[in-house]
């Protein structure tokens, strides 16, 4: 079967797993904030994929602790393929994840319970006896702002009516800046500035398609001198990024796009790809490697590798090498990679009908999809990654899996030798009596 290769992240509502029946409230990227973070109750949420094998798993016990709850305790779910800014700021890497937002709605806890109504609703009820508590000992809990203390002089700041820039101050930089696990770029701006107020529309713009990738924030360098002077702010504005991960006041780098929201967003983009850790090379061991890789991934790359008595293992590392590199440069998108050696699951061979065209060989899955796509061209590096390129734009030619995930064997990993030849019995011939034998007459 041939068909146009089309890989496709999101999904419409009706591969949801929740729907209107259920107590589970539905969160979107318009309704979040309004309802969890600028709301009073306490929140469990949710953050899924509909195609993940553990959301599924997940659902009804989710819907089963939201309709115990209810009235008590609010349940929601997010669906991450629709509305995937949402997990952003929560640094949501896998799926489910599931967040309590109890008193603090800044600072949501992570629930690592049981995946069981019981455990979800007990979890729920001492979130709400804490929030409780934290109220009468003061406390508001509410959101009390993400800013951590007026802006200052601006009017409002340089934020372009989005709530998707963050308001940063002298108070709140090294919180909401330098112990971000996410890159941030941050405009230093004046609001008397005609430059800050032309670029104010677009930095709002980029934040908000930038959202769950980067963060994005503003200071009034001229209100908040502490941290203007701390980077040597000069002319507004200025823009700083701090890549992701470990960062301190010496880590933050000039921002070098343009002014629009499209060069901005395309600089960011390149900035966050930098920040994602490149892909592990697995070997295919088992089922359990096998469903990570290809469920929980939007595409899994499939290689079988000749057999080691036909590479030795500097061959065989070699290929690896090669799969290494290209799990680098592809690495924003987030695949699943497994490597497999010739004849060692028969039963995956068959399902992606490698094999015809000897070893090694690739295949590409969909498992959502229930596509596969087969490489042609030669096993290298540059034969593998025009493949892959074809297939991160949606070009190809596909053929259709059938039965979905094969079932295959466990087998123990490669233990990084050349192979070896098995042992034969030695034959003593010196034990034949050949003069017991009858001669042949034929011979004489």
């Amino acid at each position: 079967m041939r068909g146009i290769l089309v890989f496709l992240v999101a999904v419409g509502a009706a591969s949801a797993l929740y729907d209107a029946s259920d107590d589970v409230v539905e969160l979107t990227a318009g309704n979040f904030n309004t309802k969890v973070i600028n709301g009073d109750a306490v929140w469990l949420v949710e953050f899924y994929a509909p195609w993940c094998g553990h959301c599924k798993s997940l659902a009804p016990e989710w819907k089963k602790a939201a309709t115990a709850l209810k009235g008590i305790v609010n349940v929601g779910a997010v669906d991450m393929d629709v509305h995937g800014s949402v997990g952003g700021p929560y640094n949501v890497r896998g799926f489910p994840t599931i967040k309590v937002f109890g008193a603090n709605k800044n600072n949501p806890s992570d629930y690592n319970g049981a995946r069981s109504a019981s455990g979800i609703t007990d979890a729920a009820m001492k979130t709400l006896k804490e929030t409780v508590s934290a109220r009468l000992s003061g406390g508001s809990g509410k959101r009390g702002g993400s800013s951590g203390g007026s802006g200052g002089g601006g009017g409002g700041g340089n934020k372009g009516n989005s709530d998707d820039v963050i308001e940063l101050t002298d108070g709140n930089f090294e919180k909401e800046v330098l112990q971000s696990k996410e890159g941030f770029l941050v405009e230093f701006f004046a609001p008397w500035c005609g430059h800050c107020q032309r670029l104010a529309p677009e930095f709002a713009k980029a934040a908000t398609e930038l959202k769950g990738k980067i963060k994005l924030g503003a200071l009034d360098a001229t209100a908040h001198t502490v941290m203007a002077s701390r980077f040597q702010v000069k002319g507004y504005p200025t823009l700083k990024y701090f890549p992701a991960g470990a960062k301190d006041f010496n880590s933050a780098v000039d921002y070098t796009g343009g002014r629009t929201a499209s060069d901005i967003v395309a600089w960011g983009l390149e900035k966050a790809a930098d920040s994602v850790e490149p892909p592990e090379i697995l070997e295919l061991t088992g089922n359990e490697v096998l469903a990570e890789a290809c469920q929980e991934h939007p595409l899994c790359i499939v290689s079988v590798l000749p057999h080691i008595l036909d590479t030795g293992a500097v061959g065989r590392n070699q290929y690896i090498q090669i799969l290494s590199e290209l799990g680098e440069k592809y690495k924003a998108k987030l695949w699943g990679w497994v490597w497999t050696s010739a004849g060692e699951h028969s039963s995956l061979e068959q399902s992606l009908d490698i094999g015809g065209f000897g070893y090694p060989a690739m295949a590409v899955m969909n498992v959502r999809k229930k596509k596969f796509s087969i490489l042609r061209g030669s096993f290298d590096k540059a034969g593998i990654d025009e493949f892959l390129r074809s297939i991160s734009v949606g070009r190809g030619s596909t053929q259709s899996l059938r039965d979905g995930l094969p079932e295959i064997q466990t087998v123990e990993a490669w233990d990084g030798k050349d192979g070896q030849l098995p042992v034969e019995d030695d034959i003593d011939l010196s034990d034949i009596d050949w003069d017991d034998e009858e001669p042949n007459k034929d011979e004489l």
